[in-house]
């Protein structure tokens, strides 16, 4: 008999993994994700997670609790009587909601626990310039990210990597290696793994005052840090009053005097200076306006000799 899955997610990265489900035959018999909620231009669209359009088209019922702690929803829970629930890219679980399966709960997350454990685990990896990364499928408890681990598949992050393009891959790997793991549960073929806290690293959730770039560290630091946080939520200065976002960059070694935060400019370039260097910017855009590629960019505008406030 299939087993009976009740699937938690709400963004993009999770659509893959309950479609990889959907495909593979599993039997996915709820979809718990977000409610909806207005936004839009004058808050006149309902908005939908990824997951809950996903579910729709697969006709599974969707199940949007404003509170997961609630009586009512754990009742319906129940009800469903399911023997194993998923989570990816989800808030944080009730011991009383994770604990309802006679398998428990098991989460896809995106690092190799312990390492990241927390909100952000694919832009720490990059911001800390970590060469490789990975995904884990782990047994949920209460505390955050801890659970015994059921399987690990490292992913590779390649020079030229930035958060977007780790995630894309790490999203359909993941979804993979979450079927490879239900698999093994339904030949009762595993054999969970304590996680050594010794070696455990946060991740935690990034705010808009986490994206603001310090010019006072070395430019791998600083280039990291630009392609940890690009495309989405992005590295940012100010620079005279007027905020830039900062999407790509590449790194030019050269000794110095020039004090780090100073932008120099020319007819083809934008560079700002870093303790052992400089950050040549690639892509930028500046408050209210669209992003452009450099060229475009030091086309109509005027940095140069200018100095970063985020110093």
């Amino acid at each position: 008999m299939k087993l009976r899955i009740i699937f938690f997610g709400s963004p993009d990265f999770a659509v893959s993994s309950l479609e990889a489900l959907i495909q593979n035959g599993f039997n996915v018999i709820a979809v718990v994700t977000t409610p909806d909620k207005w936004g839009g231009r004058g808050n006149k669209t309902l908005l939908e997670s990824d997951v809950k359009k996903s579910a729709l088209q697969h006709h599974i019922p969707i199940l949007q609790p404003e509170k997961l702690s609630a009586p009512s929803f754990l009742d319906i829970l129940s009800e469903f009587n399911p023997d194993l629930q998923i989570v990816v890219a989800f808030k944080m679980l009730p011991t009383k909601v994770w604990s309802l399966p006679r398998l428990g709960t098991i989460n896809l997350h995106g690092s190799l626990l312990p390492k990241y454990r927390g909100a952000a685990p694919i832009n720490w990896a990059i911001i800390r310039g970590e060469k490789t990364t990975g995904l884990t499928t782990f047994q949920l408890k209460h505390e955050i990210d801890t659970g015994d681990i059921l399987m690990q598949k490292e992913v590779k992050i390649e020079e030229n990597d930035n958060f977007g393009t780790v995630y894309q891959k790490m999203k359909v790997i993941g979804a993979q290696l979450l079927v490879d793991t239900i698999y093994s549960l339904e030949k009762n073929d595993f054999n969970p793994i304590s996680q050594d806290n010794s070696q455990a690293s946060s991740a935690p959730k990034i705010f808009h005052e986490t994206c603001i770039i310090d010019f006072n560290k070395t430019t791998k630091e600083v280039h990291d840090f630009i392609r940890g946080l690009s495309p989405s939520p992005v590295a940012w200065t100010i620079i005279q009053g007027t905020k830039y976002k900062i999407y790509a960059s590449q790194i030019q070694l050269e000794m110095h005097n020039i004090p780090c935060g100073t932008c120099i400019q020319d007819k083809k370039s934008l560079k700002i200076a870093c303790t052992d260097g400089f950050i040549q910017v690639l892509e930028i855009q500046e408050d209210a306006r669209k992003k452009m590629d450099i060229q475009s960019f030091v086309n109509g505008s005027q940095l140069d000799g200018k100095m970063t406030e985020s110093c």
